[in-house]
């Protein structure tokens, strides 16, 4: 077979760049001729349109027709896309359709909404619920109660100002005495905590400074899309990544319409699948962003058995804080429970109102004499119990909202007629009393509010509550079973091919919450759980200063996997933790002596002398550490989908939760960690740049099987019969069993090269002991006939 060009339609390798006024357009376009250097084909910016003033992220848009200047505008977008043209790279640009910054000063649109009410010719555009606040939109933007702030309220011509924010005013109100004036303006101003009970706008997720777009619109759609169409249509970007979709009205919809409109661009969404869920096989994307990907990659190097004795472990260690039992499902339901009547108590008020007034009017008698509280028992019942985010339109509801889960609803009644909500309300989402107005807004409501109920319950909470493997807290992850067999792995990756080839797959993005090689590392403590249980009991033996076990158990695989770092760094990751957890310090609820227990504890522990014996421990565990390092780099690069490296990961990269990972990186050759991560990475990309068909849609994936004493440790596949990966698995339980001995590896037909190495050639049967003793992955490319 003979090496083609690769069709830019359809990337063979993207590369993930942190825009930021720090890191601008100029700056990305000077990293351009490194960038291509790897072997990549395309360039991933994150958002490009114009965002709040200071933004380190670009997620905050306030508006869509403009790219942001503080980036360098249009112009430098344009120019960075000529940069990237001459040196053989395309565009792939991350959009956000579900919401806009909710800053009234900086988005336009909102400002007109907010100062001329519904008739506003962009009311349209923002997901308010006028009726819930008599005709007012909630902003909960005061420091306390009305009473206390109200003298820092001022009118500034026909501006209403509160420190630095500022909203219109009505016209002809600017004169009018303060209560009559706030009175009569088309919003609130109220005490920031009224958020989670009274706000009556959608939000993303529990975060009111951004709030929710009514993109299923038509009109909605073309304006805050017609930037980046242009774009797409002049050719400044080729692809792109869309941010957030299951919190979209009718994300079916969405994703079909930018389809058309795009003319079937490659595109992937953020779509967190849970363990074992399918994508929408009607949805048209190329797939997800790959966060599927990186739980079955990390499984693969993460021992069950050890898992299994790292988690009694773990019990023991941090009983009674691990949350009775230490049980993850358990943990998550918990935690939505808590995110349901605090966070989300808003969203949930809206559906209770809309389900009640259902029951109320609609003419079905199953419907009727249906109480206010059974309904709302009901609803949070039902929501705490689906496992995966939200039910979709072209997706069976229930195969979501379960018969299992409506039964184990049923039990939070005492009287079995009042359980009957039960079935009312999952007949409502399962679309059984029809499909009018009032119908299929339940449906959307209850599907919004699941999606941001499963990503605060799990992402935001549970994953700092359950921590016996601090690797397995990832975003789309089962920290419950985070293990996956070869087996598994192949069968993934044979789905992927048949049905999702050109989708995404990530091990590091700007939302992990540690790096795929601060990942690589922890998992190695499922090799060697008891040896870990020593390290700890060495440097906690005294247990002075340790504000609670979860969290000291938390810290010191914090530090493992990090490896020596500066004390800032690790405090900061580790404050966000506890406040995360919401145990005994939350964001909106800070406890001031316990964390500043947490910081004493931080500098005298794990960034402190006892940490050194941790460092020591790390140290001793090098070899095993890098093949994981390795492993998890040329799986990712050669496995089905097209592989997204965040910047600075061609090299070893240990970072934690943003802004650890958004800090700045050098875009240089940097052979000098000595891990060979770099070689691996440009390796794997230059072969995908040269043979676009054995590795994309038209490709094949065979796994193959090792034979021998070892062979369960040997991961290897073959693509389209030209490009083979071999790679060590559980390394560490390898060499305690006595390494490879007579292992192995029956290769397909012909002679293979070592990528990695010159000179070397294999066929045959191929003893893994030379395949992988030099080191622990091999890349091999079969030499002509």
């Amino acid at each position: 077979m003979t090496p083609e060009r690769p069709d830019p339609a359809v990337p063979t390798a993207t590369y993930r760049l942190q825009l930021q006024p720090g890191f601008p357009f100029r700056a990305a376009a000077d990293a351009v001729p490194y960038v291509a250097s790897l072997g990549v084909s395309h360039l991933h910016l994150s958002p490009v349109l114009e965002a709040v003033p200071g933004s380190q992220h670009g997620y905050d848009v306030v508006d869509h027709a403009r790219v942001r200047e503080e980036l360098g505008g249009e112009e430098g977008l344009r120019e960075l896309a000529r940069t990237a043209r001459e040196h053989g790279l395309g565009l792939v640009v991350d959009i956000v359709p579900n919401h806009m910054a909710m800053s009234p000063r900086h988005n336009r649109a909102l400002w007109e909404v907010l100062r001329d009410g519904p008739a506003s010719r962009h009311a349209r555009w923002f997901d308010i619920d006028w009726e819930a606040q008599g005709g007012q939109v909630l902003l909960p933007v005061l420091g306390g109660p009305l009473g206390q702030e109200a003298e820092h309220l001022k009118t500034d011509g026909d501006v209403l100002r509160y420190y630095d924010h500022a909203f219109p005013l009505r016209e002809g109100t600017a004169g009018l005495p303060l209560p009559e004036l706030l009175d009569a303006q088309w919003y609130r101003p109220v005490w920031w905590r009224l958020a989670r009970t009274e706000l009556n706008y959608r939000r993303f997720f529990s975060i009111s400074e951004l709030i929710g777009v009514r993109v299923e619109d038509p009109e909605v759609f073309e304006a805050t899309h017609a930037k980046i169409l242009e774009l797409l249509r002049e050719g400044v970007v080729d692809g792109l990544r869309v941010d957030h979709p299951d919190g979209l009205a009718d994300p079916d919809g969405y994703l079909r319409r930018l389809h058309e409109a795009t003319g079937g661009r490659w595109t992937v969404v953020e779509k967190i699948l849970s363990d074992g869920e399918p994508l929408p096989a009607s949805w048209p994307v190329a797939g997800t962003t790959g966060y599927d990907a990186l739980r079955h990659v990390d499984g693969l190097f993460t021992d069950p058995a050890g898992f299994g004795e790292l988690l009694g472990r773990y019990r023991r260690f941090a009983a009674p804080q691990t949350d009775r039992g230490g049980d993850w499902a358990a943990t998550v339901r918990r935690a939505a429970y808590k995110v349901l009547t605090h966070e989300l108590a808003t969203e949930v008020d809206r559906l209770v109102r809309l389900t009640s007034r259902l029951c109320a009017t609609a003419p079905e008698t199953g419907l009727r004499d249906r109480a206010p509280w059974a309904l709302r028992t009901a609803l949070q019942e039902l929501l705490v119990r689906l496992e995966v985010y939200r039910p979709y339109e072209s997706v069976d509801a229930s195969a979501v909202v379960t018969e299992e889960a409506a039964a184990e609803a049923r039990l939070a009644f005492a009287v079995p007629e009042e359980a009957g909500a039960v079935d009312v309300v999952r007949d409502l989402v399962l679309g059984r009393y029809g499909d009018g107005a009032e119908y299929v807004e339940f449906r959307t409501r209850f599907a919004q509010t699941a999606s941001a109920l499963r990503a605060k319950s799990v992402e935001d909470t549970a994953f700092y509550r359950y921590v016996p493997l601090l690797s397995a807290t990832e975003v789309g992850g089962n920290p419950g079973d985070p293990a996956v067999s070869p087996e598994r792995f192949h069968a993934y990756c044979a789905r992927v091919q048949r049905d999702w080839p050109s989708t995404g797959t990530v091990v590091s993005t700007h939302d992990t919450k540690r790096s795929a090689d601060v990942r690589a590392a922890l998992q190695v403590l499922t090799e060697c759980p008891e040896r870990w249980a020593d390290v700890l009991a060495e440097v906690t033996h005294a247990g002075e200063g340790v504000p609670d076990a979860q969290l000291a158990w938390a810290a010191w695989q914090t530090v493992f996997g990090l490896g020596p770092a500066e004390e800032e760094r690790v405090r900061g990751a580790l404050l966000k933790h506890v406040r995360e957890a919401g145990l005994y310090t939350s964001w909106t609820e800070q406890e001031p002596p316990y964390e500043e227990a947490v910081a004493r504890f931080v500098a005298a522990g794990p960034c402190g002398v006892p940490g050194e014996r941790v460092a020591a421990f790390r140290a001793s565990l090098e070899a095993h550490i890098r093949a994981n390092v390795l492993g998890t780099a040329l799986v990712q690069l050669t496995m089905p989908g097209v592989p997204d490296l965040y910047q600075g990961t061609e090299h070893e990269y240990r970072a934690l939760v943003d802004p650890d990972n958004r800090r700045p990186v050098r875009f240089t050759v940097d052979g000098s960690d000595g891990s060979g991560k770099e070689a691996v990475t440009r390796a794997a990309l230059r072969l995908r740049a040269r043979w676009p068909d054995v590795f994309g849609d038209t490709a094949s994936y065979e796994p193959l099987s090792a034979e021998g004493p070892a062979a369960a440790h040997c991961l290897a596949f073959v693509r389209s019969g030209e490009v083979l990966t071999a790679v060590t698995r559980l390394s560490l339980r390898l060499a305690e069993a006595g390494g490879w001995r007579d292992t192995r590896l029956p290769l397909p037909p012909g002679r293979w090269a070592d990528v990695l190495e010159t000179g070397r050639e294999f066929g045959g049967h191929a003893r893994v002991a030379e395949l992988l003793g030099r080191s622990p992955v091999a890349l091999l490319e079969r030499l002509p006939d």
